[in-house]
C-alpha cells in the first residue's frame, strides 16, 4: 500500500480530531493500524496532538507531584523540629550483647577497637536510634540548593554534640 496525498491528508485531518489509529485505518480503508501509526510518527504527529487521556495524565501527575512536595515539607520540617529540641539524654555506652529494643543502636567508633561500643541512649519508637543518631542516619532529602541548610543544621548538630 502506498500512501497518497490524498490518504495523508485524510490521516492528518484524522488524527488532528483525536481518533485512534486503528479508526483512522478503517475509515481511509485498505491499511493496518500500524501503518497509520508509522505514518503519524514519520509526520511528526503524535507529538503534535494532544489526546484526551493525554491531558488527563497530566493532571493526574501534577497532584501527585503536588502531594509529594507536601509530603516532602512536612518530613524536612519534623527533622528541624528534632534539632530544635535540646533534651537529648547523656550517652549509655553499651556493647552488643546489651542492647535491646529500646536502645539506640548507633555504633561509636571501630568495631575493631577496643573501646568500641554502641550509643545506648533511649531510641525512638519504631526506630532503631535516639533522637540525635536519627538525625544522622534518616537526612531528609534536599536540592542543591539546600547545602546551606545542611552545612547549619549540621552546626547545630556539632555544637548539641560537645554540650552533652
Amino acid at each position: 500500500m502506498s500512501w497518497t496525498d490524498e490518504k495523508v491528508a485524510k490521516l492528518k485531518e484524522l488524527w488532528g480530531k483525536g481518533n485512534t489509529a486503528s479508526q483512522i485505518a478503517e475509515i481511509i480503508g485498505g491499511i493496518s493500524r500500524n501503518a497509520v501509526i508509522g505514518k503519524a510518527h514519520r509526520l511528526n504527529l503524535s507529538a503534535k496532538i494532544k489526546t484526551r487521556t493525554a491531558t488527563s495524565n497530566k493532571s493526574f501527575e501534577n497532584s501527585i507531584e503536588q502531594n509529594n512536595n507536601k509530603f516532602k515539607r512536612s518530613r524536612k520540617s519534623r527533622f528541624k523540629s528534632l534539632i530544635i529540641e535540646k533534651d537529648f539524654e547523656p550517652e549509655n555506652p553499651k556493647h552488643l550483647e546489651e542492647l535491646d529494643e529500646s536502645l539506640c543502636k548507633w555504633p561509636i567508633g571501630h568495631p575493631d577497637e577496643k573501646n568500641f561500643y554502641f550509643c545506648g541512649r533511649s531510641s525512638l519508637k519504631d526506630f532503631s536510634y535516639c533522637k540525635l543518631h536519627l538525625l544522622y542516619a534518616y537526612q531528609p532529602k534536599g536540592k542543591k540548593e539546600d547545602v546551606s541548610d545542611k552545612e547549619e543544621d549540621s552546626e547545630i548538630i556539632e555544637k548539641k554534640i560537645q554540650s552533652v
